[in-house]
This record gives C-alpha cells, sequence and structure tokens, in this order.
C-alpha cells in the first residue's frame, strides 16, 4: 500500500519551524502534493503532546500512514509507531528522555521565537518515564535512524542500541541538528514510501 499520511515530530524547544520539518513540508508539497501532511506544535506535556498527536490521527488509516520525528520528536514518533505499527523516521532521537530532561526542569523558550516561553516540570518529566515505558513495544524492524556520531546532545551509542533490527544511518560527523539533512531527504523519502 502507498504512503497517504505523514506525521513530522519536533524536538524539545522546537516548533513546526524548525530546518528539518521545513525541508520535510517543501519536499510535500513539491513531490508528494496527494500526500497529508501534519507538523503541530506539541506542548511542553509529554502526555498532552501524545494524547494530541494520537486524537488528531485518530482517523488515519495505519497501514497508510508513517512518522518522522527528531530528537525529542524521534522519542514520540517511536511512541506513535509502538501505538499504531506505522513505518517511523528517526532523527538523533531521545532514548531516555525523563533522564535526560530531567536536567532541564524550568523556564525555556522556543528556538524559533524566543519570546514564546513554557516550563518543563518534574511531572512532565514522570509523563515522560510512562511513555518510555510503552515505547519499548515498538517494532524496531519497521524504523529507519539517522544517527550523528556528533551529536552533541544524545550519546549515538545509546541510540543505535536502542534500535535493533532498524535500518541505520550512522554518520561519522555532523551534529544535533543533523545540519547536512538535505543530503539524506532522499533516503528519508525512498524509506517512508516503499511498500
Amino acid at each position: 500500500m502507498s504512503l497517504t499520511h505523514l506525521l513530522y515530530l519536533h524536538g524539545f524547544r522546537s516548533s513546526p519551524l524548525s530546518t528539518k520539518a521545513r525541508l520535510m513540508a517543501a519536499r510535500v508539497q513539491a513531490q508528494h502534493p496527494d500526500l497529508t501532511w501534519w507538523c503541530p506544535q506539541l506542548p511542553p506535556s509529554p502526555r498532552q503532546a501524545m494524547d494530541e498527536v494520537l486524537a488528531g490521527i485518530a482517523s488515519w488509516p495505519r497501514e497508510r500512514m508513517a512518522v518522522a520525528g527528531s530528537s525529542l520528536g524521534g522519542f514520540y514518533a517511536t511512541c506513535v509507531a509502538a501505538q499504531t505499527g506505522c513505518r517511523a523516521v528517526l532523527l538523533n532521537p531521545a532514548v531516555h528522555p525523563a533522564r535526560d530532561l530531567s536536567r532541564h526542569i524550568g523556564e525555556h523558550s522556543s528556538w524559533h521565537d524566543p519570546a514564546q516561553r513554557f516550563v518543563f516540570t518534574a511531572d512532565h518529566v514522570a509523563e515522560l518515564r510512562v511513555l518510555e515505558q510503552q515505547a519499548a513495544a515498538a517494532d524496531t524492524a519497521r524504523m529507519f535512524a539517522i544517527v550523528a556520531k556528533g551529536d552533541e546532545v544524545l550519546d549515538w551509542r545509546e541510540m543505535c542500541a536502542r534500535y535493533p533490527g532498524a535500518r541505520l544511518r550512522l554518520l561519522e560527523g555532523s551534529d544535533h541538528a543533523i545540519s547536512e539533512f538535505p543530503a539524506h531527504i532522499d533516503e528519508v523519502f525512498d524509506f517512508l514510501l516503499a511498500a
């Protein structure tokens, strides 16, 4: 069956204005205009984020949808894949978000609009712990991960170990943002569009 619906989930402090989200949206618009595309602005609460995402895709055909996500969005994409069985593309995905984001409790600004501020709390960390248990059920054989050894935020070894059986593109350098993502977008869409 061909892909008809594609969800993109951004990372912590990010937004639908991220470079990767905009590149994916532009590719959909230019080459796959019949594809339903959704890249929501995610709230700081992980539970609320997942509730909103799952409600938004409730009517999507599971066998013809896919999800992509970056960093924390990659973790959320893993959760979506665990719930729906869909294919997933993970871009430097967060593996232990409760552990890693526990150091970021407090007030933050959005990368793309510093005037937008939000508070990340200990309750949000607890919500991530619950989601981590749910994400463990995801079928990694239906996933494609792009992981950068040069990621300055997350440990590439943890990412690789978390997704056994996934198709993997391990980048020797790069960074957390995967700055050379345009060089990999063809491979991303080849995976997403594969029968």
